[in-house]
């Protein structure tokens, strides 16, 4: 069975703000009752209460199991089991390698990749008890072509990815499908975080000439959780400027 989106009882994690946001409302406005899951609960109660009754936030950490234990008995009370899950929390920082900290790097890897598996874990028993389910990994186009004074946060990236083809193959006979998205530079407050030096050169090399925007990952993601999308499975679609052409 492939659900209509409308069917869907949505977990977006990092939905505060930028693409989870973006998620979040494409998402609801498709029907989906979502869970709108970030560490800054303000922000995702601003989120919630701007979608109406379709969305409740929670507050989460991902790289914290029993923070996300807890996230997913949000969204049985309140809505029933999740049967989409969209993995998209995540931090970015610039730093030069032989000035990269451990502990850096061990949060980079704690949020995206730790997370992503443990948000995964989470919500796949019943997804396999039904023989139903769509997961959606957000890794990023620095996975696959790397980035300068970027190196865990392209590392936790490629680690998604891996994670979201070998799943697939695990999963795909048992009824949950599992993909990637992996945008390049979109108009959020994360990239906007990084150097302006940083932010020109990167628009510099983009055959499209200027970042994406939010609204155009989230297009992809409704694509990949529709029916539209029920033989994709370990893929990694690419919304991104042109940046990386595969």
């Amino acid at each position: 069975m492939t659900r209509e989106l409308a069917d869907h009882i949505a977990i977006v994690t990092g939905a505060a703000s930028g693409i989870g946001r973006a998620i979040a409302t494409k998402l609801v406005a498709s029907g989906t009752r979502v869970l709108i899951a970030d560490l800054n609960l303000d922000g995702a109660r601003e989120v919630a209460a701007s979608l109406g009754e379709q969305a409740v936030a929670v507050s989460v950490d991902v790289s914290d199991e029993h923070a996300v234990a807890s996230m997913v008995e949000t969204c049985r009370a309140v809505f029933g089991d999740c049967t989409l899950l969209v993995n998209n929390a995540g931090i970015v920082q610039q730093a030069l390698f032989e000035n990269l900290t451990v502990s850096e790097w061990d949060r980079m890897i704690a949020v995206h990749l730790r997370g992503t598996f443990l948000c995964t874990h989470a919500v796949i028993g019943p997804m396999l008890t039904a023989a139903d389910g769509v997961i959606i990994n957000i890794a990023s186009q620095l996975a696959q072509i790397g980035g300068i004074e970027l190196s865990h946060y392209s590392a936790a990236k490629a680690g998604i990815i891996g994670f979201t083809k070998a799943l697939a193959r695990e999963m795909s006979q048992r009824g949950v499908r599992v993909n990637a998205v992996a945008p390049g530079p979109i108009a959020t407050e994360l990239p906007m975080s990084l150097s302006e030096a940083w932010r020109r050169a990167k628009t510099a090399e983009l055959p499209l000439g200027r970042f994406g925007e939010p609204e155009d990952v989230a297009e992809t993601v409704a694509f990949l959780a529709s029916p539209a999308a029920k033989i994709y499975v370990g893929q990694t679609l690419c919304p991104n400027s042109g940046d990386v052409m595969l």
